[in-house]
């Protein structure tokens, strides 16, 4: 029973170091290096200037991209979910199929922006800039929250944030 006990507790502590972030890889991004399906859960990339970056694919889970200048950078199916983008400027950077569940985009750039099929769910998008955004949809929107002072493309509206 203890050896079925001690293979089990085994097993679980190898699938947790999996999902751990991988320091060097979030060196190399730090320094300016793209990253393609790179674990960079919760890196920290604020106030940083890292424009056309390859991150596609990677995990960016809870990662804090706060005043970080990321313009044309590709995150096409990245995950996103609970990232902080504070204030961030990702002008034509491409977010295709990107999870940006529950992301903090408060205040966010995102001029020409490529949000074709995002997740944004949850999302909240107070004082984002999309109106150039291309691939917004209404039913993305849908799913998100902002306010007033929100910048979206003609014809798209977004629900109030509480």
């Amino acid at each position: 029973m203890i050896r079925i006990w001690l293979a089990a507790l085994a097993i679980l502590a190898l699938g947790a170091t999996a999902h751990a972030q991988d320091a060097a890889q979030i060196a190399r991004v730090q320094s300016g290096q793209s990253c393609t399906q790179c674990n960079l859960f919760q890196a920290d990339l604020s106030y940083r200037d890292l424009p056309d970056l390859d991150l596609s694919g990677s995990r960016l889970r809870q990662a804090t991209l706060a005043l970080a200048t990321m313009n044309r950078t590709r995150f096409d199916n990245a995950n996103l979910s609970i990232a902080n983008m504070f204030g961030g400027r990702f002008t034509s950077a491409s977010f295709r199929h990107a999870d940006l569940s529950r992301a903090n985009l408060v205040g966010a750039y995102l001029h020409s922006a490529d949000l074709t099929g995002a997740n944004l769910s949850g999302a909240n998008l107070s004082g984002a800039e999309l109106g150039t955004a291309r691939g917004l949809t209404q039913a993305q929107l849908d799913t998100a929250c902002g306010d007033a002072s929100t910048e979206l493309p003609a014809g798209l509206h977004i629900p109030r944030c509480n």
